[in-house]
């Protein structure tokens, strides 16, 4: 995927028809879309801007500023109707601007987003300078920690060991607490489809079951022996289950 900068921006763009907006997390990276980026590039104009995650001042890291962001990007693209996928973080900011931008959304996908509850760290500070600690920390996104590739714990560790990125991350977390979208979930008109990890102990199979129970027009959709990043542990299961979702959608019967 290359990544095209423009307008002060950066994203990967690609396809044709229906906009699919993928909006990462906290420590995801635009390859943790690979396979999603790839399959539906071919039906679908798939847009992945990189978050400002670490590029905003401390005061305005948070997930209204992040959701300001996106509505920025989406004016320069000249886009009105789209169609959000987030994880994590991501979908949390896919939930604060579908309240404050109900007609910009078409729809949303939500694979273990925040928003709800979030158990990141286990409540403990992101230790820098502890690769092991790290390590552990990734590998609980998954169910297999063996997805937890080299590459990923080194990418991990880099972000963490950067003293203002981890201010940043802090700030972040806070306001993913102060963000809770409970009470605001009844209120969203679009179709969500939630893919979540049966194993997410990030936002743990609870959460999934409460968003379903209180958003009006929603799918639930289990993927077994999965962690909080579906798209990556199990990239051709979460597709098969997103592909007709989508082929629905578009048709209108959703």
């Amino acid at each position: 995927m290359e990544i095209i900068e423009e307008g002060g921006f950066q994203y990967v763009e690609g396809g044709e028809g229906e906009p699919i907006v993928i909006l990462h997390g906290l420590f995801g990276a635009l390859s943790n879309f690979d396979a999603v980026y790839n399959h539906f590039v071919k039906k679908y104009r798939v847009i992945i801007p990189v978050m400002p995650l670490y590029d905003m001042t401390v005061l305005n890291t948070n997930v209204k500023s992040l959701s300001k962001f996106l509505k920025k990007f989406l004016d320069h693209k000249g886009l009105e109707k789209v169609n959000l996928l987030g994880n994590s973080l991501g979908g949390h900011v896919a939930l604060v601007f579908s309240k404050a931008n109900p007609d910009y959304v078409n729809s949303m996908v939500l694979t273990g987003s925040s928003g709800l509850y979030e158990n990141a760290f286990g409540g403990s500070f992101p230790r820098r300078g502890d690769k092991e600690y790290i390590r552990k920390k990734v590998e609980i996104t998954f169910y297999d920690p063996e997805t937890a590739t080299e590459e990923l714990v080194d990418k991990c560790f880099e972000i963490i060991n950067n003293r203002n990125n981890v201010l940043r991350i802090l700030a972040l977390a806070k306001s993913a607490i102060r963000h809770n979208m409970e009470k605001d979930l009844p209120n969203y008109k679009m179709p969500v489809c939630l893919i979540w990890g049966k194993n997410d102990e990030i936002t743990p199979p609870h959460v999934a079951d409460e968003f379903h129970a209180k958003l009006p027009k929603s799918d639930l959709f289990w993927i077994d022996k999965c962690g909080h990043a579906a798209m990556m542990e199990h990239p051709e299961e979460f597709n098969a289950i997103l592909d007709p979702w989508y082929e629905d959608l578009f048709a209108g019967k959703k």
